[in-house]
């Protein structure tokens, strides 16, 4: 019997349409506004989050704050061990176009004028990598930040107004892609090296479209295949949206 798309298993176990183990814990580091461990399987990603008074000086007195990000991974992130980028002198091109697809993701749902002239900074290090290191890195931030405005509002500088809520929505990010010619949600290493098209698309929690990064590895995907695609990662991000809302629902948490 012919075995169909909706019920194949993949060689992890999975249903096509099903995420990995996600775990999402707060309060990772003592010191930081807003710091959390995000786990995507085997891929694990520490988001922080640096609150500050004030603004980059092109934006002062506009009344307006920023949002940023910087990704990186640690040199034994995977099987054999990296340079350190900050050895080598320069940042690669790889880092900087995540560093800032994080940077934008986050600033699609954060309402600038109401965080007033302040920044976040949001710090991304990849501890493992196994696929998916971007999507991870930007899930497990939106958290991050959060809890570094959760911070800023307790301590004064945030000064909330009625109707303006810092937060706009939230913003999570997956990994889509075929591989076998079996559309698949969240991929591991072992599946995108192999992936016949492979995307990583950024939603907010309403549903709607941050970022779609999409490569066909040879052959084009038709439209049918892009539509199979999106409507896979705004379930699955709807899924991660539903987890980031959880984890910021629980006590948080400080490890002793």
């Amino acid at each position: 019997m012919t075995t169909s798309p909706s019920t194949a298993l993949r060689a992890d176990g999975r249903a096509p349409d099903e995420l990995r183990e996600v775990r999402l814990t707060r309060g990772w580091l003592d010191e930081a506004e807003g710091s959390v461990l995000v786990e995507f399987g085997r891929t694990r990603v520490l988001c922080v989050a640096s609150f500050t008074e004030g603004v980059p000086r092109w934006r002062q007195g506009s009344g307006l704050g920023w949002v940023t990000a910087e990704y990186a991974m640690l040199p034994r992130a995977t099987s054999t061990r990296s340079q350190r980028e900050s050895v080598k002198g320069r940042i690669g091109g790889r880092t900087h176009e995540i560093s800032r697809l994080i940077g934008r993701s986050l600033r699609a749902v954060v309402d600038l004028s109401a965080l007033g002239e302040n920044s976040v900074v949001l710090d991304c290090d990849v501890l493992q990598a196994d696929g998916g290191t971007r999507t991870a890195a930007v899930t497990g931030a939106y958290v991050a930040l959060a809890d570094a405005i959760a911070w800023g509002t307790r301590e004064g500088h945030v000064r909330p107004r009625a109707g303006a809520p810092v937060l706009t929505d939230s913003v999570a990010a997956v990994s889509v892609g075929i591989v076998d010619g079996l559309p698949v949600l969240d991929l591991p290493y072992v599946e995108d090296v192999r992936a016949e098209t492979d995307m990583n698309v950024v939603v907010t929690g309403a549903g709607d479209f941050v970022e779609v990064q999409g490569t066909a590895e040879g052959v084009p995907f038709k439209r049918a295949e892009l539509d199979t695609l999106l409507d896979l990662a705004v379930a699955g991000t709807a899924r991660l949206r539903d987890l980031q809302a959880e984890a910021l629902e629980r006590p948080l948490e400080r490890r002793p």
